[in-house]
């Protein structure tokens, strides 16, 4: 049944995978978690960013982006909740104070690691993904256009999750590169800097959302 959805399924599939490699809020977490706590918690925050997109396929699934699409009043709480969580985000990045101690052999700072759950580092992923109002907004525009209404809902569960995992798997490689041990012990000194600066990103992503 698929084979006869290609055509728009590559038109989604292009025009997602333009929108992942631009870098938003999902990237600048994903470069934080992975210089910050290591490896392990960059791949899980970056498992948590492509669970999180589950949460905009499912409400288009049912039916809630379209009643979005025509009420203004449900797009702004959208766009002020993922300010919000953002706004929070890089507070907390720009209190960040220089580290103490030396990294570990294997890349991992243990007194960092353990301030810091996998739970927690999946979490930050999906709610940064989540209440996200860019991947809000790409639903909206994508899948009312691209998508004809039409298509099974099978088949548009199939966009759904090749999206989710298309996500998961591009922050996984941003992980990996950002976490790997000399990317981290160049970055070590500095991470409070780092930490501000990818704080201040992320508080002109809120300014820009809120206001714009």
């Amino acid at each position: 049944m698929i084979q006869a959805y290609w055509p728009e399924f590559l038109s989604l599939a292009l025009i997602h995978f333009m929108a992942v490699v631009a870098p938003g809020p999902d990237f600048v977490v994903t470069v934080r978690q992975s210089l910050k706590f290591g490896r392990l918690h960059g791949v899980m925050t970056a498992l948590g960013i492509g669970t999180g997109l589950s949460v905009h396929v499912l409400y288009t699934l049912l039916g809630v982006s379209a009643l979005m699409h025509t009420s203004e009043t449900l797009l702004l709480v959208a766009k002020l909740l993922g300010a919000c969580y953002l706004v929070y985000l890089g507070v907390q990045l720009c209190r960040s104070k220089p580290a103490k101690g030396q990294m570990a052999v294997n890349g991992e700072n243990a007194s960092e690691t353990e301030q810091q759950s996998l739970r927690r580092a999946f979490g930050i992923g999906f709610l940064t993904n989540a209440t996200n109002p860019k991947a809000t907004l790409f639903f909206l525009a994508v899948m009312t256009n691209v998508v004809s209404v039409d298509t099974p809902l099978a088949v548009q569960a199939f966009y759904g999750i090749w999206m989710c995992s298309v996500n998961a798997v591009w922050f996984m490689l941003v992980s990996l590169v950002f976490s790997a041990p000399k990317a981290r012990n160049w970055f070590h000194h500095q991470m409070h800097i780092i930490e501000r600066t990818l704080g201040v990103v992320l508080l002109a992503f809120a300014a820009r959302l809120a206001f714009v």
